[in-house]
């Protein structure tokens, strides 16, 4: 058996208007009755999909997933030239997930989080700790400035030729001289933003090349995870990416870190891969250290895009809070 429980298809969904013209995809599967947990994807700017429903035990939980707004089933799509982004921020996302608990009748949840999910996961439950109840983040972000940097500019000391290529992807006066992650992220950002339809859809493909480049020696991974979307997939993740990482993700430097003191109370697990190059182990470790009620768990074979071994650590947790006991255990695997 596979670490993820069988496919499942959502007794409910609907289009919940949030305002700002934008209506957000949500959906529920599992147990009506169960623990309810709600999936936080990453990106930003992925799209919620169906894999993320089977980390679930269907008999003990009611899952809720939702596509943050500008991706997957959410309207108006970042991958149209005339979507207005300005209204899509950290800040109106955590105010959308409220909006969305208030909805489904929902006192607390479950929060479940990967990658950027994990960032937005964090944000939400240092903003409402009364509504959650527990946390499991798989590839742990922060998205301070200085993580952003590393991405899009440190980690080329493992990729050169593929980090010169993303940086000459960028006009002369964006991409001349060394450039720092900021500066780069920003000029994606307004090719992204280019009326000329060619122009965007180079530039999501180098974007998505590089992101690819960044997890290619992750032999247990996803090869390809980014640049083998569907076109409008990759242009919304490029776009929404690059609005989110050019501000910072409108997050206070380290404020995730400095206010981990307001997740006192909630367990919460970490698993990390310990060959994350896009988002080094440290920041799992970091966070652990200012989080006394989070278990830290280094997978030794995973890196960003995960492993079985990472897949059955995750399942672990998940059964471990729908059965309402603890692990103590934290030894790599």
């Amino acid at each position: 058996m596979g670490p993820q429980y069988p496919p499942i298809e959502p007794y409910d969904a609907g289009m919940l208007d949030v305002g700002d013209g934008n209506l957000v995809y949500w959906e529920v599967c599992g147990n009506p009755a169960g623990r309810p947990a709600l999936v936080v994807h990453g990106g930003p700017g992925s799209g919620c999909s169906p894999g993320a429903r089977r980390w679930f035990d269907p008999e003990r939980y009611r899952v809720v997933l939702f596509d943050q707004r500008g991706c997957g089933r959410s309207t108006p799509h970042a991958a149209d030239h005339d979507t207005d982004l300005r209204h899509n921020t950290t800040h109106h996302l955590l105010a959308d997930m409220e909006l969305l608990r208030e909805h489904l009748g929902i006192d607390r949840w479950l929060l479940y989080g990967a990658s950027w999910g994990s960032t937005l996961a964090l944000a939400y439950a240092e903003r409402h700790p009364h509504r959650v109840s527990e946390i499991v983040l798989a590839a742990v972000t922060m998205t301070r400035r200085r993580d952003i940097d590393w991405l899009y500019r440190g980690v080329a000391r493992y990729f050169p030729e593929e980090w010169e290529r993303f940086r000459n992807g960028l006009p002369p006066a964006d991409g001349d001289g060394d450039g720092d992650g900021d500066g780069i992220v920003a000029g994606y950002a307004r090719l992204l933003a280019d009326p000329d339809p060619a122009v965007r859809r180079r530039a999501a493909d180098e974007w998505c090349a590089w992101e690819d480049a960044v997890i290619s020696l992750e032999s247990n991974g996803q090869p390809g995870a980014y640049g083998g979307r569907p076109q409008r997939a990759r242009l919304a993740l490029a776009r929404i990416c690059s609005h989110y990482f050019a501000h910072g993700a409108w997050l206070d430097e380290g404020v995730l870190l400095r206010d981990a003191g307001r997740l006192a109370g909630i367990p919460g697990v970490l698993i990390h891969g310990r060959h994350d190059l896009g988002g080094p182990f440290l920041v799992a470790w970091e966070l652990a250290r200012a989080w006394p009620d989070a278990e830290l768990v280094p997978i030794t074979d995973s890196g960003h895009t995960g492993s079985d071994a990472l897949g059955r650590r995750l399942r672990n947790a998940l059964d471990r809070f729908a059965r309402g006991q603890e692990d103590n255990s934290s030894a790599p695997v």
